[in-house]
């Protein structure tokens, strides 16, 4: 059988078809594989959470469906998975909920899961780029650049999406499954910085703070680190909402509001700060927050730093707090596929077998990891999904005869 790309889903998929019997190729278009694992958090790799969300995620694909996919493996095994067999130590990083390699080498996690599939009799092929997947009579042929197709039985296909395309992922699976006749949901980037055009926040660029994020009517709701740049907004709490912009731009609707609440205080705390005393607007805010954006605030609600709090005007006050609590971030675009973490959409959930990931309309080809349409937020889920679907796959394809 045949997997084609060596990413995170892809590389899971090979070791688990090898182990459940099968011979296994493993095809991959750069020189070196599970690039999108190098890159990841700043180069140490955020392996997995120490917490399943599956309520997080997004897809047009039964929430259900998404849970007992993402959970097939649950997090305790894959843990226990990287730990023992692929000989990489993990580290819980307590603020974050994050596990990280001890080592904080991202390079120690794709070169270990090669080393493993090596091990378990993996065929590891660089420098393999499928041009196109057919059907032949009983077995698949994947058509490679300039060298001789491959043709298998059974095809695992883990090319990932659209995002970060540097990296190797420039769509060819999804293509390939739309030529087959699959259903496709939409694609369109997701966990990606937002775009201001005016950006009127530019000179506030390189503030970062932990806030909390609101969508449209307060939901959904995020909360961890936002940071200004020179374009826009970026930052794990930004990252997590950024589909609701990507979507509405797909479907020519208007950009939802999105609200913040800056610091993360806790329902009232802003209300007590502000309540009336001798200390001024300014000294208050400048405690809570960086001094440049809490000058902007005050400015905009026409506030002046100097002015005590027992002297505010309710207007003003309401205006201040309002500010501070569901301040409307303006943003008319996102930075698209280029520093997408995620594409969001793929293939439609209904069109594999929750099992095996086999596809229901034609036998021997299993789908996994970025090219199904679910992603979840930022902070390892995104790669549980992807092991835990590799698995599912590789595991699905391996063990047919």
């Amino acid at each position: 059988m045949a997997v084609v790309g060596a990413g995170a889903a892809g590389i899971t998929a090979a070791i688990f078809a090898a182990r459940a019997g099968a011979r296994v190729v493993l095809l991959e278009r750069t020189a070196d594989g599970g690039r999108k694992i190098l890159a990841s958090g700043g180069g140490r790799c955020n392996v997995l959470p120490s917490l399943a969300a599956p309520e997080r995620f997004v897809s047009e694909g039964s929430a259900a469906l998404v849970r007992r996919l993402l959970l097939a493996w649950p997090l305790a095994e894959q843990r226990r998975f990287f730990e023992q067999e692929v000989g990489l130590p993990l580290a819980l990083e307590e603020a974050t909920g994050k596990l990280f390699p001890r080592s904080d080498r991202a390079r120690d996690v794709r070169d270990g899961l090669l080393a493993l599939a090596r091990r378990e009799g993996v065929d590891v092929r660089f420098l393999c780029t499928m041009q196109s997947l057919r059907r032949e009579g009983a077995e698949w042929e994947v058509a490679l650049a300039g060298a001789p197709a491959v043709r298998a039985a059974r095809v695992v296909l883990a090319t990932g999406g659209l995002s970060v395309p540097a990296t190797g992922s420039d769509g060819t699976g999804l293509r390939a499954l739309a030529a087959l006749g699959h259903r496709m949901q939409p694609t369109y980037p997701a966990l990606t910085p937002l775009l201001s055009e005016a950006a009127p926040h530019a000179h506030l660029a390189g503030l970062s703070l932990d806030v909390e994020l609101r969508g449209p009517n307060g939901r959904p709701r995020t909360a961890g680190g936002f940071l200004f740049t020179h374009r826009g907004y970026s930052g794990p709490a930004v990252l997590d909402l950024a589909h609701l912009v990507t979507r509405a731009r797909l479907r020519g609707e208007a950009i939802p509001s999105l609200r913040v609440r800056w610091r993360s205080m806790a329902d009232g705390a802003w209300e007590d700060a502000l309540a009336p005393s001798s200390r001024s607007a300014g000294a208050v805010l400048r405690t809570h927050l960086p001094a440049r954006l809490a000058d902007q605030l005050l400015a905009e609600a026409g506030v002046p730093a100097a002015r005590p709090l027992a002297q505010l005007p309710r207007r003003e006050r309401m205006a201040l707090l309002s500010r501070l609590t569901a301040y409307p971030l303006p943003c008319t675009g996102d930075e698209g596929y280029k520093k997408a973490e995620v594409t969001g959409g793929g293939l439609d959930l209904g069109e594999v077998d929750a099992r095996s990931l086999e596809s229901r309309l034609h036998p021997g080809l299993h789908v996994c990891g970025e090219a199904l349409d679910a992603f979840g937020p930022i902070g390892g889920h995104n790669f549980q999904w992807a092991w835990s679907t590799g698995r599912g796959a590789g595991l699905g394809a391996g063990s047919v005869r």
